[in-house]
């Protein structure tokens, strides 16, 4: 096949210019900040007393510090590992050291952390830092917290902190890599009021989607770890931690939808109520942040997310529940197992100890269609939140040395098929591969 003079010159040329442009467009997009107009801090009658009391509040909804800390470190000094598919990740000092932390920022460099997810100096911040949904927070909110934050003891780490150009695999650690996925998956925005609904609405949707960032768990990741919108809270299975978040707006799942405002309050601010309880990474939310909320806005938070549940659920399509259709061998291991083991906690019928050990009779997590987060709780077992509300909760101790695969998921096959509970078995299969990708 004959082609036209100069033609692979042409095609070369082509793809240079695409691949110029590429850039450009890319290099525009993520640093949009160097000309668009910001707003500036704001003048109010506040005492910055009031200000600092204000941005210590904001600090707890969005569990800032206990992402900033690691075990045994300084409060804020930063340094706490966060492992992803892409290598880990450490925080940052939040502290106002000069030299490891913010001492040297202004509101300014601050706001545009948040907003822009971009350092003092332009260096680009990665997702792990949730900016998807901190670019929604207000100036004004942005300014509360870094004065709070200013008043924390200037700290540092023992040991200094990895960069990540020497903590994440290549290409993932470059900042060229960084740069796609924000221009592929992030767009700085704002919070828009919605005048429909009312002041109580909305500021449990500024939340949510914003400082709490209640999708960063509740969403599905796709194949570059990018979550759902701040507004997607349909449930996901959360990378490394290996943990599923339930769906937000799922009958299924949480029944939000079916719950009263006071008892979605009384899980967030205790970490149980009478139909669910806290685990896994949720567990840890609710002690560090929203046990520590203002009720107001605990109550703005469950309105909205009630209210999305049920608009969801109004049109989705309930699938009617598997029913277990295992051996009898594999039932009698279940229910031998399940008598040497759990009935003396939660009951021969499962219908637990009120305050103490959870029912699993018409429980939602035990009939979740996946099985993961009860692979994990028998594996590992673990404890409540303690809060104010329930200031010493009843543990369960981890089997992950004392039953084998198989024994795991004839119990689990068990809890799901007794009590009229109707859900489909676990399999030894599912079990080994839930305990593999533990910490992978």
């Amino acid at each position: 096949m004959m082609f036209p003079q100069h033609f692979w010159r042409n095609v070369a040329w082509l793809w240079l210019t695409a691949t110029v442009l590429l850039v450009i467009a890319v290099a525009i997009d993520n640093h949009r900040d160097l000309w668009e107009v910001q707003p500036r801090p704001q003048t109010t009658n506040t005492t910055l007393a009031t200000q600092i009391s204000q941005g210590q509040t904001l600090l707890q909804i969005g569990n800032c510090l206990a992402c900033h800390t690691e075990r045994g470190q300084p409060m804020g000094a930063g340094g706490r590992p966060f492992e992803t598919p892409f290598g880990r990740v450490y925080s940052n000092n939040i502290t106002p050291d000069m030299a490891q932390g913010l001492g040297t920022w202004q509101a300014d460099d601050f706001w545009r952390a948040l907003h822009y997810g971009k350092s003092k100096g332009g260096r680009l911040l990665t997702p792990v830092f949730p900016y998807k949904h901190t670019t929604l927070i207000s100036r004004g909110d942005s300014d509360a917290m870094f004065a709070a934050l200013k008043t924390l003891p200037a700290e540092t780490t023992q040991n200094p902190i990895p960069k990540v150009s020497e903590s994440l695999d290549w290409p993932f650690n470059s900042g060229v890599a960084i740069a796609i996925w924000r221009s592929l998956f992030f767009s700085p925005g704002t919070y828009k009021q919605q005048d429909t609904k009312s002041n109580e609405w909305n500021r449990g949707a500024y939340l949510a989607q914003g400082l709490g960032h209640c999708a960063a768990c509740h969403s599905p990741r796709n194949a570059w770890s990018a979550s759902g919108e701040v507004n997607d809270f349909s449930g996901g299975l959360m990378p490394l931690v290996n943990w599923y978040a339930p769906s937000l707006v799922s009958a299924q799942e949480t029944g939000l939808a079916q719950q009263s405002i006071p008892e979605i309050v009384l899980l967030l601010k205790s970490g149980r109520n009478a139909t669910a309880v806290a685990s896994g990474p949720m567990s840890e939310v609710v002690k560090h942040s929203t046990q520590h909320w203002p009720e107001a806005d605990l109550l703005a938070v469950a309105s909205y997310l009630k209210e999305q549940a049920q608009t969801n659920s109004a049109s989705a399509i309930v699938n009617k529940p598997s029913i277990t259709k295992s051996s009898g061998n594999f039932l009698s291991l279940g229910a031998k197992i399940y008598e040497q083991h759990c009935e003396q906690c939660h009951q021969a019928k499962g219908q637990g100890v009120v305050n103490a050990y959870p029912a699993l009779a018409q429980n939602r997590a035990i009939l979740i269609s996946d099985p993961t987060n009860l692979v994990q709780a028998v594996l590992y077992g673990g404890y409540p939140a303690a809060t104010a509300h329930n200031p010493r909760p009843f543990g369960m101790p981890p089997f992950v040395l004392t039953l084998e695969d198989r024994e795991i998921a004839a119990v689990l096959t068990h809890l799901r098929s007794q009590w009229g509970n109707q859900a489909s078995e676990v399999t030894p299969l599912q079990v080994n591969r839930i305990r593999a990708l533990q910490g992978k």
